[in-house]
């Protein structure tokens, strides 16, 4: 006779538009009790009538349930994750994705739906892998990065921690991409980029540094 265990309760870190994708993609195994932000009326509360816990600076320092950072804004991500250093984080993979038995995904990483993670691939804490990207072979996708909807990294591509890899863009295989960039809507990426670098176009070229 199989024993069954009680559902883990989930928080949110974020209440916005992308908290509600996260909500949609918790499975079986968890449930969500609330969210924290800065906006007690954000979406999740009205569409999903999530009950908000609290503002942003209100998480408290022992977070007894599983969390999920859920806030779509990279910036806020990062300054908010100290605050959470001793909780335990809740990754969540839509069921419809896609996740190589040799992939190495961790902590508190969403991945969306039909997004695929091949082969060897690593994924840092915190990382957003969002609906329909794909992470080719041997990628590698620092902390708190966001690969956004419909991106695509070609084999042994490696995004940095905080950078936005944005919608539609292309990565070719073996370029390097640093620290807090920002990968322009559609761009192609044909060579390395430097730390806290903009590109955009086609080919992408450098728009600013942050």
């Amino acid at each position: 006779m199989s024993q069954s265990h009680a559902p883990h309760p989930v928080v949110l870190i974020g209440g916005g538009g992308h908290a509600l994708v996260v909500a949609e993609a918790i499975g079986q195994g968890a449930v969500l009790v609330g969210f924290y932000d800065d906006a007690p009326d954000a979406r999740l509360a009205g569409a999903a009538r999530v009950p908000c816990l609290g503002a942003l600076r209100e998480i408290p320092a022992a977070l007894e349930p599983w969390y999920m950072l859920a806030l779509g804004d990279l910036a806020l991500r990062r300054r908010v994750l100290p605050s959470l250093a001793g909780a335990r984080s809740f990754a969540i993979t839509h069921r419809t994705a896609f996740v190589s038995e040799n992939a190495k995904v961790g902590p508190g990483v969403f991945v969306g739906p039909h997004a695929v993670i091949h082969t060897f691939a690593k994924v840092g804490p915190h990382a957003i892998i969002n609906t329909g990207a794909i992470i080719e072979h041997e990628c590698e996708i620092g902390e708190n990065a966001h690969v956004a909807p419909g991106a695509v990294l070609g084999g042994n591509v490696t995004v940095g921690p905080d950078t936005l890899v944005g919608l539609g863009s292309r990565v070719n295989p073996g370029v390097r991409i640093g620290r807090a960039c920002v990968i322009g809507a559609g761009a192609t990426v044909v060579r390395d980029v430097p730390d806290g670098v903009t590109v955009v176009g086609v080919p992408a070229r450098p728009l600013s540094r942050r």
